[in-house]
């Protein structure tokens, strides 16, 4: 299995940025930074982006002073070395140096970062705390709760050149009353012609690699390519280059204007140019290949596809819908077509053709209860593990040997498409995932990216490609995403939930607001999923695995054209899988949004879901999956039960009807898959 750092020989043999031209907006420390990339073998571009000015008002730091001296502040939160050296020298002679010191000594400081500190030292103060790497405000919040109770407080906070809204959120939310201190402002560089320069560059396609060391270089790059007319060109060239940023609070400023974030490096400037020398070369090649991949020629026509030429009562979004019956089964009997899997019985009942044997797959086939996954899990982090696609790849592959099954889904997770989009992802052991940063009021909505690029998502389509080259030739391949509503409900929720009342609170006061998220969900789970496809996906399950929340009547309004949208944009030589969990009376509607088979969970007999639905659909489910937990006998006899019910009906997929759970005997697993083999003699 190859290893995904290394992505060809030519890569490994380059030494440095080996003549990369490397833009960067460093401004006080432009010619060390120039250096630096010199000595890394790339073409220094180099322009600084940003100068401090003090504010025009110096009257709301000498009152702030005033307060300081007065005893009315009780904490003093110190962000920047520049705004505590400006302060002083700004405030000194209206109420006395050495008043202002002492008075900074008397009460608890917390300094953000080594540069504060450095300047406190200068001026023969410690503080108090320090906030610890990556100095981050998350960072600063944590120091408090750790050491500082806050409530009914009153926190001097001198600022960076720009507000933090997170910060201060932060602060008042723990008690604290929030008293601001700005003594400066970033502006744009006093000769901006080196910065016009290289937004040029970038707009032309001529920059191999950005560098940025603070959200406001971008902000004033954005500011000049816009004068210029140039922004959209301006942010195409960032998606085209390899885009390094230090620190959490850079990357977010990237994410939130729907930029890449290749690299993210820590600490010093020349830690931050080695790592990118280092991976460079490889992210250059990578995201070649993956645009070869999504916007390359064209697949021959297939019947049924709409095209261009096609009349306008026959096109459905990409093709989908709307497509008689018998036209769409051509159109997914077209699509593999001299393929090893194409006759494979999985494919042939997503078709609801006759098969040799009951096809079977298990949702969660590759997870925690087997040893082999908790061995890998145990040496790395289960989203390090979702970014390492040849380790996703060897997971699922190790399953698929064990069990035997007639199908294979990628090893992922529904929850990474949320960090490009602006969301602060984080899996808690034990804890699940946690969103730090929800979508709770209307106006959230507008933070939340509209993604129009899989860059930052291209470990799922490698992950993709590895899986379906380790796979035997003739097993099929499942790419899968979260249906809209859930993706909402996690971004909503901030995690798991018992009675999703934000979600459905959001969902009735605001139907506009609702709408809009649910739309940026839909597109982004369109283009993650045709990015799949792309890769080498024979079928793609949509997984809506909490709208069982809802009623049919707020099913309908709130989440049907969402889902049916996503569904209509996909690429139509895929097969659909919609799969909705936690109400029977959901699934006339789940199929009327769409897909070619509908999953089904243990709620509802088999037969009665499939009489809901109809005869034009294949369905795949629906044993309860505490099921495994029991005898193996126990086990073996549901599963004849269950085909039984199927009485032969074509079109029918074996599964569970929710994932594997972790205490699940790995040898009930395979118990499973070989009952279902067997049928039911």
């Amino acid at each position: 299995m190859s290893d995904p750092a290394s992505i060809d020989t030519a890569v490994e043999s380059k030494k440095g940025f080996d003549g990369l031209r490397v833009v960067s907006l460093e401004s006080r420390r432009a010619a060390e930074m120039a250096k630096l990339i010199e000595k890394q073998k790339g073409v220094a571009l180099v322009s600084p982006s940003m100068r401090e000015e003090l504010v025009d008002d110096d009257r709301p730091a000498i009152e702030f002073a005033h307060r300081l001296v007065g005893g009315e502040i009780d904490m003093v939160l110190l962000l920047t070395g520049v705004g505590v050296r400006m302060f002083i020298e700004q405030v000194e002679r209206h109420v006395g140096r050495q008043r202002l010191l002492d008075a900074l000594s008397d009460i608890p400081t917390l300094a953000r970062g080594p540069k504060p500190v450095a300047v406190m030292r200068e001026l023969g103060l410690t503080p108090t705390h320090r906030a610890p790497a990556p100095n981050t405000w998350r960072e600063v919040l944590a120091t408090i709760d750790a050491n500082l109770p806050v409530a009914n407080q009153t926190i001097g906070l001198q600022e960076y050149g720009e507000t933090n809204p997170s910060l201060i959120a932060g602060l008042e939310a723990r008690g604290a009353r929030v008293d601001r201190l700005q003594v400066y402002r970033w502006a744009l560089p006093d000769d901006t012609a080196p910065l016009e320069a290289n937004a040029k560059r970038l707009a032309a396609g001529e920059v191999d690699v950005v560098m940025l060391t603070s959200a406001n270089q971008l902000n004033n790059l954005l500011v000049v390519a816009e004068r210029l007319g140039i922004e959209e060109a301006v942010r195409e060239g960032f998606r085209n280059a390899v885009v390094v940023s230090i620190g959490p609070t850079t990357s977010e400023r990237l994410r939130a204007l729907d930029l890449p974030v290749d690299i993210e490096s820590s600490g010093a400037m020349g830690k931050m140019v080695a790592d990118a020398a280092s991976g460079a070369h490889a992210i250059i090649e990578r995201k070649a290949k993956l645009r070869q991949l999504l916007t390359g020629e064209p697949a021959a026509r297939v019947v049924g596809v709409a095209t261009h030429e096609d009349s306008d009562d026959q096109k459905g979004r990409n093709g989908r819908r709307p497509l008689a019956d018998e036209s769409r089964l051509q159109v997914l009997r077209d699509a593999v077509a001299g393929q090893p899997w194409a006759d494979s019985d999985f494919l042939r009942a997503c078709r609801r053709e006759p098969v040799t044997r009951t096809p079977v797959w298990l949702m969660r086939q590759a997870g925690r209860y087997m040893p082999e996954y908790r061995e890998v899990r145990a040496k790395t982090s289960f989203l390090d593990l979702c970014k390492n696609p040849a380790l996703c790849s060897e997971v699922m592959c190790t399953a698929v040997d064990y069990l035997g099954v007639d199908a294979a889904i990628i090893f992922s997770d529904l929850l990474p498409i949320l960090e490009p989009m602006g969301f602060d992802l984080e899996f808690a052991k034990g804890d699940g995932p946690k969103i730090h940063n929800p979508v709770r009021e209307s106006e959230d909505v507008d933070r939340v990216v509209d993604l129009t690029s899989v860059d930052s998502l291209w470990f799922v389509v490698e992950t993709v490609k590895q899986t379906r080259a380790d796979l035997p030739s003739g097993l099929p391949l499942i790419g899968f995403a979260g249906a809209p509503f859930t993706l909402a409900s996690y971004a909503i929720e901030g995690g798991g939930s018992r009675n999703y009342l934000h979600t459905r609170t959001l969902m009735q006061r605001d139907e506009g607001a609702w709408a809009e998220l649910m739309r940026r969900f839909a597109r982004a789970a369109a283009l993650y999923l045709n990015a799949q496809i792309a890769a080498g996906a024979q079928a793609v399950q949509l997984f809506d695995s909490w709208v069982g929340c809802l009623g049919p009547a707020d099913y309908r309004r709130y989440v049907l054209p969402y889902t049916k949208e996503l569904i209509d944009a996909l690429d139509p030589r895929a097969v659909v899988i919609h799969f909705g969990a936690g109400n029977p009376e959901l699934l006339p509607l789940i199929a009327e949004a769409g897909g070619d088979v509908v999953g089904v969970d243990w709620r509802v007999e088999l037969a009665t879901a499939w009489d809901r639905l109809g005869p034009n659909v294949a369905v795949q489910g629906n044993l309860d999956p505490l099921t495994l937990l029991a005898p193996r006998e126990t086990v073996e006899r549901r599963a004849r039960g269950l085909l039984a019910s199927v009485a032969g009906r074509p079109g029918h997929i074996f599964n569970l009807g929710h994932g594997i759970v972790p205490p699940t005997p790995p040898e009930n697993a395979r118990a499973l898959v070989d009952a279902v083999h067997a049928g039911i003699a």
